[in-house]
């Protein structure tokens, strides 16, 4: 029995992933430890977490590999610092002491956290090896696949160098074919946007996604003249003239804005009509170089399957159309396709091409649903809630499921937490607040009044895998939530001819269907697929809601506030229901009503816990 660790931290998103011959046992990211957001510390919550569920201490573990090279990545920035001289000296006054003191070394800090966890000296630490950044997404992307043979495409800010990279995988083999390097990136051309229409960098581009429906593609032909030199390939090359992420201490400057028409909006300012046609337009720009680079690896590589993972793979609308426009007869994307994923990524190369073991393919995938992270026992539960002085009732699944149904029904919001946490960004019915997708007020009720975010952000549906193509132009299975689909005809509401010449935010409140609450503007849905195998519970759940109303379909959002990481334990999810105007909490066979429960906090200075995301 092999036990691999895989660890991503120190940039964004630091994760802990165990895999055990080849299987993956269990994964999570260090933030819904330490409850902040995006944390990329050295993940020993994370750590602890994985070796209790594999049942072992560290001496159990054979290879620790970490997801990325930080020597090579080292070299990178001393080139571009010297490549811009004397342009940037600020910023490599800034990024040196860090460098210096903790990742220029980083073989040395990792032994010293890992011998600190296992209370031994570093000599007595398994191997630590370490995976390329790229290296890292291409093999969590193919390795849990459900495809033998795959071409694989790679797109994130930045690696080592790649920004880019398509990769062959077959087998247990992963054999790079070429890549685009920094600083010619559609990450951090995408994430310049984010910055700029005053979303936060590396946890808005979502934000920016989801807005680009109220507006029109008028910068389109801007981006493609100034910006970026997109070729009939889908290669490409940025203008760095315009952007200052190379060297400063922004990611765009003062020749960006005059481009633009003014400067970067004020993060939490009112959105104005020119943010939302810039979303739209770099939104449309990234879906054609992705459609293009599509057809490229598709006629080089001779490959009917791609595999995503980056963090570019989690534009899920730009995913919609490669699948249903591009030429592959199907994709797969990591869930967790950012730098958490790497974890996962880095342990399965060391178990497939450093120790060259077979890989077993199965016609799902072998990423359990994503349920990878911790569970609680009904006696952990219990305890907790006593402990608390809570009001709740135990019932059995048999009461617990037409109860929730019929709660929903009654458009009350739920609070679902059941089984494992997931892995990655989503909430996929694990930890997840519910809702009726039928009601046309819930998504402003679940926006501002549960969630405390913008008004304008959509909320995505889950389904019954076997009744998606009842409602949605999606004809496989979407577990992950990653992929954007257009509700079938037979559900949309013809808009009047008044209700058409409305622009941007105006048209938020226009029932678009007979499911309002997930149809987004533009009659589009980030559609989930709930499948009996992997989630039997919220499949129970839907079925029983369809039983009760004809209706398969349910809101599934994370369970957190905005800025707050998913919860993880009954404690967060207690906390957050308390905090919050939700009606009910389903705690696994714990039921709780915000009516029964004694007074929560009277102010709402907790707020200010969680920075803004």
């Amino acid at each position: 029995m092999t036990n691999i660790l895989g660890i991503s931290a120190y940039y964004h998103d630091s994760a802990a992933a165990l895999v055990r011959d080849g299987d993956i046992i269990a994964a999570a990211q260090e933030e819904r430890f330490s409850r902040k957001k995006h944390d990329s510390r050295f993940p020993s919550a994370a750590i602890a977490y994985c070796l209790r569920e594999g049942g072992l201490d560290l001496a159990g573990i054979d290879f620790i590999v970490f997801y990325d090279k930080p020597l090579i990545k080292f070299e990178r920035l001393l080139e571009t610092y010297l490549a811009y001289a004397p342009k940037g000296f600020r910023s490599f006054l800034a990024a040196m002491p860090v460098w210096l003191k903790e990742k220029l070394f980083l073989k040395t800090t990792l032994k010293k956290e890992l011998a600190r966890i296992a209370n031994v000296k570093a000599t007595a630490l398994p191997p630590l090896l370490f995976a390329a950044h790229h290296q890292s997404h291409a093999a969590s992307a193919f390795y849990p696949s459900p495809f033998e043979k795959a071409a694989v495409l790679c797109m994130d800010g930045v690696g080592e160098w790649a920004t880019t990279s398509v990769w062959l995988g077959e087998g247990n083999r992963l054999t790079p074919l070429w890549e685009i390097d920094f600083p010619h990136s559609l990450g951090l051309l995408y994430s310049a946007f984010t910055y700029y229409t005053g979303f936060k960098v590396n946890s808005g581009e979502y934000k920016l996604m989801g807005l680009a429906p109220y507006g029109e593609p008028k910068y389109v032909d801007v981006i493609l003249e100034h910006l970026l030199d997109l070729k009939q390939d889908g290669t490409f090359r940025l203008n760095m003239d315009y952007f200052n992420y190379a060297t400063g201490l922004t990611m765009t400057n003062g020749k960006f804005d005059r481009l633009f028409g003014g400067p970067p909006r004020k993060p939490e300012s009112p959105l104005a009509q020119r943010e939302m046609d810039i979303a739209r337009s770099i939104q449309a720009v990234t879906e054609e170089v992705i459609l293009r680079l599509g057809k490229t690896i598709r006629q080089e590589s001779g490959c009917e399957y791609l595999c995503l993972a980056g963090g570019v793979a989690l534009n899920c609308v730009a995913n919609g159309r490669l699948l249903r426009e591009g030429p592959f007869r199907d994709i797969w994307i990591q869930p967790a396709a950012g730098d958490a994923g790497g974890a996962i990524g880095a342990a399965l190369a060391v178990w497939h091409e450093y120790l060259d073991k077979p890989r077993k393919v199965c016609n799902t995938d072998r990423m359990r649903g994503s349920y990878l992270g911790p569970q609680f026992s009904e006696t952990d539960i219990k305890h907790y809630l006593d402990s608390m002085g809570a009001s709740y009732r135990r019932i059995s699944d048999a009461e617990l499921f037409p109860e929730v149904a019929r709660l929903l029904s009654q458009e009350k919001v739920i609070g679902w937490f059941q089984g494992r946490m997931e892995f990655g960004p989503r909430a996929l019915g694990g930890r997840s607040i519910l809702g009726d997708p039928r009601s046309p007020r819930m998504q402003s009720v679940m926006n501002l009044k549960i969630k405390y975010r913008e008004s304008f952000r959509p909320f995505a549906p889950a389904v019954p895998v076997e009744r998606v193509s009842a409602y949605f132009d999606l004809d496989r299975p979407s577990p992950y939530m990653l992929i954007v689909a257009p509700l079938k005809e037979e559900h949309k509401i013809s808009t009047t001819a008044e209700q058409e010449r409305l622009f941007g935010i105006e048209k938020l409140n226009i029932p678009r269907s007979i499911l309002p609450a997930i149809t987004h503007v533009d009659y589009s849905a980030r559609v989930q697929t709930i499948d009996r195998d992997t989630n039997p519970r919220f499949h129970a759940l839907l079925c029983e809601f369809e039983r009760q109303t004809k209706c398969p379909v349910l809101i599934n959002t994370s369970f957190n506030v905005r800025g707050e990481p998913i919860v993880c334990s009954p404690e967060d999810a207690y906390r957050c229901f308390m905090r919050t105007e939700m009606d009910y909490l389903a705690l696994g066979n714990f039921l709780l009503a915000k009516t029964d429960q004694p007074p929560g906090e009277k102010d709402w200075s907790w707020q200010k816990e969680y920075e803004l995301d």
